[in-house]
């Protein structure tokens, strides 16, 4: 599995930006004023570049409530606008930096994406419940991501905080296991997100 891509003197902006590709057109403005005023950050056509030569490593992560015996209750599910303005739902995603422990990657996006009261409680073990592979073309796995080919470590993750939706979801849905499970649900998640959430429930023993 291919390590990050990132070194601690030539950051690139990663807020807003998950391994389905959603949420682009608000992070690439975003990045075109960041690149100006902060040393070190990869400009977009750096970063296109990259992607270009080699995987980027990602994580997924599903958020969820649990009962008192740790059975799941509810799966939470962004809101996004995509860049074509569509909307769509999708899991807490992002890349892991260089030089950046998997659990402090997972800790970090899903502190930007549903706030820092969100409290998520980090499995012990960092075993994946799936490695989800990415590539810009079509067919070669259910995950597809046009601009690159992307390695993502995907893992349940409960919260039990007060979760408010930061950076650029608009909001934070939590559906039961049984709703979540929906064929018209899951098809509202781009890139194959709604294969990763099916087998995000199969993992937590929500499927029948």
């Amino acid at each position: 599995m291919s390590g990050p891509v990132r070194s601690c003197s030539t950051e690139c902006a990663d807020d807003g930006d998950d391994a389905s590709g959603t949420g682009r057109a608000t992070y690439d403005a975003r990045m075109a004023d960041m690149t100006e005023t902060t040393p070190g950050w990869l400009a977009p056509n750096e970063l296109e570049q990259m992607r270009a030569r080699m995987p980027i490593l990602y994580v997924d992560a599903v958020p969820v409530r649990v009962d008192d015996s740790g059975e799941v209750t509810h799966i939470g599910l962004l809101l996004r606008i995509g860049p074509e303005g569509t909307v769509s739902r999708t899991l807490v995603s992002g890349r892991v930096q260089h030089h950046e422990r998997v659990r402090d990657a997972l800790l970090r996006h899903l502190e930007k994406d549903l706030g820092p009261m969100a409290l998520p409680r980090i499995p012990a073990s960092l075993q994946p419940f799936t490695v989800a592979e990415y590539f810009p073309t079509l067919g070669i796995t259910p995950y597809h991501d046009p601009r690159q080919h992307a390695v993502s470590l995907a893992y349940v993750v409960p919260v039990a905080g007060d979760c408010r939706p930061r950076q650029d979801a608009l909001d934070l849905v939590w559906f039961t296991p049984q709703e979540a499970s929906s064929p018209q649900l899951q098809e509202e998640m781009p890139g194959g997100q709604g294969v990763l959430l099916k087998q995000a429930l199969a993992h937590a023993g929500c499927l029948s």
